[in-house]
């Protein structure tokens, strides 16, 4: 009888190793048939109980995917723009020459800019811009200005939304901004009211529309309170006139 126990013990011992070795072929092979079900693209939501299934459930996150409104989103810290405008005679003051007024007629702007964003909801920008004034029955008469800003701008929306371990982000944002800017400006001709000019306050209102996830486009309305030596010819010092624009820029993140 002890023979027959210490047979049966070696015989277990001598079983054990094929049993792992066997095991462990049976799980490469399930995988490897798992694999190939994902190829295949079959039952890959819900597979059916069978051999490979331990495999499809190790390699189905190759084919996760994920809304088509959902884009994956890395904020980014900083942005470039770049863009122009046109000036809205009919929101824009006169200019002067004596008593008589001229409005504004094919007049341009152009913006280049730095932007930092300071949350989702804020960032800050520095720019420059510069604009060129042409009036309405004087042809030969022309103005220009050149100025730096710095704006503030409140996103009415968040630009990214995290939901678990997705960020995605916004197509559409509108915004407002407030700030001020500082330069020269000039008008051809004969006592023409050159000089110092201080831009306060600026203000914008538009949106944002991203055309993926690093460029954007920004169209605003942008309104100026120009501090100066007057907008026209032979005027006072110390003038204050209003000027608007409607911008269209390109955004790029990075």
């Amino acid at each position: 009888m002890k023979k027959i126990s210490y047979l049966g013990v070696f015989s277990v011992f001598l079983a054990l190793p094929a049993t792992a070795e066997y095991n462990n072929d049976q799980f490469r092979a399930e995988v490897l048939e798992g694999v190939d079900l994902v190829a295949a693209r079959e039952n890959i939501n819900k597979p059916d109980l069978a051999p490979g299934e331990l495999g499809l459930e190790v390699y189905q996150s190759a084919d996760a995917g994920y809304d088509s409104d959902i884009q994956m989103f890395i904020p980014t810290s900083m942005y470039m723009r770049a863009g122009g405008g046109l000036n809205l005679p009919f929101a824009t003051d006169k200019a002067k020459i004596g008593d008589k007024e001229y409005s504004s007629s094919g007049s341009w702007t152009t913006q280049i800019g730095l932007g930092w964003n300071l949350s989702s909801y804020v960032r800050t920008e520095i720019d420059f811009q510069e604009s060129t004034f042409n009036f309405s029955e004087i042809d030969d008469a022309q103005a220009n200005y050149q100025t730096f800003g710095g704006m503030l701008y409140f996103d009415f929306a968040r630009r990214y939304i995290q939901t678990g371990d997705i960020t995605y982000r916004r197509r559409f944002v509108p915004f407002m901004g407030i700030g001020a800017a500082a330069g020269a400006y000039k008008f051809d001709g004969p006592n023409g009211a050159s000089g110092f000019v201080i831009t306060a306050p600026r203000a914008t209102l538009g949106f944002n529309i991203m055309l993926n996830d690093l460029i954007g486009i920004d169209i605003m309305y942008q309104y100026q309170m120009m501090i100066g030596n007057g907008f026209g010819w032979n005027v006072r010092a110390g003038g204050v006139d209003n000027v608007s624009n409607v911008m269209a820029s390109f955004r790029v993140n990075f």
